[in-house]
This record gives structure tokens, C-alpha cells and sequence, in this order.
């Protein structure tokens, strides 16, 4: 069976930067314009959370630049990539910024984009699968479910300082979303949990954490959120870590497909509803 071509997608031409989305890690989540990308740029400037078997797509000699951010690290500054991204493509080069997830959930491609609008560099955006949504799938865990929410709020764990964001209400969002989910919430989990805690959630709520999402490296911890600072710390559990609060958790016990395709047995009906009368 021949591979389909990808002539017919948008090109990614000289003096351009494209902004794409890798997704959360797993190389087959890339979309066909993530792939497009990364077989025709002259430079791949990456972050810290794109995975290696992603960048080996790129052909031979294609220069790739690391411009990743981690917590606690040394790591360039936004003005920095931003400065690159524009001298790359005033060069002449083609530019591929390649971002873990998308771009415009918590990535500061809104910030790299708004640079490039200001030098008058042309670029494309390309959405891809934020590990919020792709990385709870993996772990068998819906994001929404039709019996358990209609909301769902995302939440980053920390601000540009490192601090847990004091700018959420997070009394508002332990108030109004059943379903919350934190982007790198591992680092300032304690802080986290007690603020929801604070604000009314039970400490017997279904909480999970996630790390290395989509990645063969992949750890589920099923917890509580009154238990999650103790499990945590016992389960040696490493960032990058997603965290998920509500009963959707539960669904994991017949949903974990990855778990199923290692022996694990599966629950058909895990939140006991069996007897419940569907409506359309």
C-alpha cells in the first residue's frame, strides 16, 4: 500500500513560520499539517516537551533548534525564541516552531504569533491535541461524560513566576466545573489540592495523575484528592503531570484500553447505572 502524498496541504514556504502543535507526545496523534511541516523546513525550533521520536520525522539535515522551557531549569526567554523566530525567517528559512500540544493552550504561541505580527513575518497556525484532552483518552479517562458533567475547566498549575496562579478563582472553579483538569500541576499539587479542598471539594473525590502522557513512559495514579500529596510523593511519579479531578475518574476501571491491551480486566459498567433508562 502506497503512503498518501501530502502535495495537496498548504506548503510551507521561505520566510514563513508555521506555529503547529505536536500534540501530547505519541508521534501517531501529529496531524497531516504537523507532518507536512516537519518534512519541508529548513529549521525545527522545539520545546522540552516535543519527543524525540516526533523530531526523527524530520528529513536529514534539517537544523533543529531547542528552545524548550522547564520549571526550575535554565531555560531561554520568550523575547529570545520570539527574536529567533523572526531572524530565521527574515533569512529566508522555512520555520517550523513546534510546540508540545497546541499552541494556544497554555504554549505562548498567542505571544509568538503577536511578535511575528509586529515584524511582519507571515505564518500559519496549526492546531494540534492538547494533552488535557489526548492525554486523559490515553488513560482511559473522558473528559466529559454525558451521566457526569457538561463543564470542564482547564487550569494551568503555575504562572510565568513558577507560583501557583493567583489570578484563578480557584473557589469559583471548585464552585462551578465538576470535571477540572491542571496542566503541570505536579510541582505545587499541595498547594493545589488544599485550595479546592478549602473551597468545598471532598477529600474523597477521584483524582488521577498522569505523566508522560501518550508516551511508552506513561504512569497513571489513581487517587483521591484528600490522598494525592502522600500518593504522589510514594508513586515517585515524575512531571510532565496532568491532573484530573472528578468523578470521571471513575470511568477509568472500564475505559483504561491501554490497560486492556496489557491483560488488565475491564468494568462495563463502573459507575453502577446498569439498570438506568437511556433517553435518546
Amino acid at each position: 500500500m502506497n503512503t498518501p502524498s501530502l502535495d495537496h496541504l498548504p506548503a510551507l514556504e521561505p520566510g514563513w513560520v508555521w506555529l503547529v502543535g505536536a500534540g501530547p507526545g505519541d508521534p501517531g496523534l501529529l496531524t497531516l499539517l504537523a507532518l507536512r511541516a516537519l518534512g519541508q523546513a529548513d529549521v525545527v525550533v522545539y520545546d522540552a516537551l516535543v519527543s524525540a521520536d516526533i523530531l526523527k520525522l524530520a528529513p536529514t539535515g534539517t537544523l533543529l533548534e531547542y528552545a524548550g522551557k522547564r520549571g526550575g531549569k535554565p531555560s531561554p526567554k520568550q523575547p529570545d525564541i520570539s527574536r529567533r523566530l523572526i531572524q530565521l525567517a527574515r533569512e529566508g528559512k522555512r520555520v517550523l516552531r513546534l510546540k508540545g500540544g497546541d499552541p494556544f493552550i497554555f504554549g505562548r504561541g498567542g505571544e509568538e504569533a503577536l511578535a511575528l505580527v509586529e515584524a511582519r513575518v507571515p505564518f500559519r497556525i496549526v492546531p494540534g491535541i492538547s494533552a488535557g484532552i489526548g492525554g486523559l483518552a490515553y488513560a482511559g479517562i473522558p473528559i466529559t461524560h454525558r451521566s457526569i458533567n457538561s463543564v470542564v475547566t482547564f487550569v494551568t498549575g503555575h504562572d510565568a513566576t513558577g507560583s501557583v496562579p493567583d489570578a484563578v478563582d480557584w473557589a469559583a472553579v471548585a464552585k462551578g466545573s465538576p470535571v477540572i483538569v491542571v496542566y503541570m500541576a505536579l510541582k505545587h499539587l499541595a498547594t493545589i489540592a488544599q485550595r479546592l479542598l478549602d473551597a468545598g471539594r471532598s477529600p474523597a473525590e477521584p483524582m488521577a495523575l498522569i505523566s508522560h502522557a501518550t508516551l511508552p513512559a506513561q504512569a497513571v495514579l489513581e487517587t483521591t484528592l484528600g490522598s494525592c500529596v502522600a500518593d504522589a510523593a510514594a508513586s515517585g511519579l515524575e512531571p510532565p503531570a496532568l491532573l484530573v479531578i472528578g468523578d470521571v475518574v471513575k470511568l477509568r476501571a472500564g475505559l483504561d484500553w491501554l490497560g486492556a491491551i496489557a491483560g488488565r480486566s475491564l468494568i462495563a459498567d463502573p459507575l453502577g447505572n446498569r439498570d438506568r433508562t437511556e433517553a435518546g
